[in-house]
């Protein structure tokens, strides 16, 4: 592919078969957006936290989802070729620890990418819709988290400039 551009409703990449659109997810969009973060939940079925995933998953993520979409906040973003949605992000206008810089920084959880449509440029527009939201808030750090037990996705957020700096350890009593 040569040279991306990308925001909100527009395309990236240069083949038709490559462009994808990113857009905030609404209210409407409930129904993707439980369907899509709960298939990321799914594929680290391996995981020891993630693997503790409850058979009513889809329905006790409605009401939160919902009142994530729907908060000042926060945001949803949705990839999308042809109509069909491809990948979901979520940013968090987040706080930070009072005794630290900086104050706020935005926080983003819920990356998924569906299978098909990976390597293809899709992580790449979401996460240029997550850095213009947060400098749109004068925010100047994005942290995450993500499953170290997924080579994958590690390579993915380094090649997009993320560093590791901290380890979350589990111990099951």
């Amino acid at each position: 592919m040569s040279s991306r551009r990308s925001a909100e409703g527009a395309s990236v990449g240069t083949s038709p078969e490559s462009r994808v659109s990113v857009r905030q997810a609404t209210l409407a969009d409930l129904d993707v957006v439980v369907e899509l973060r709960i298939a990321l939940l799914r594929e680290h079925g391996n995981n020891p936290v993630y693997s503790r995933l409850r058979a009513d998953a889809a329905s006790r993520a409605r009401p939160l989802f919902s009142q994530q979409l729907q908060s000042t906040d926060e945001a949803i973003y949705l990839a999308e070729r042809d109509g069909r949605a491809l990948g979901i992000l979520r940013c968090v206008d987040a706080v930070g620890s009072p005794l630290l810089y900086p104050a706020r920084y935005a926080y983003v959880s819920s990356v998924y990418v569906v299978p098909s449509a990976r390597r293809a440029g899709v992580l790449r527009a979401l996460m240029a819709s997550a850095v213009r939201w947060s400098e749109s808030r004068g925010l100047r750090e994005i942290r995450l988290h993500n499953a170290s037990d997924n080579p994958l996705a590690n390579a993915a957020w380094q090649a997009l400039g993320f560093e590791v700096v901290e380890q979350l350890r589990v111990k099951t009593l």
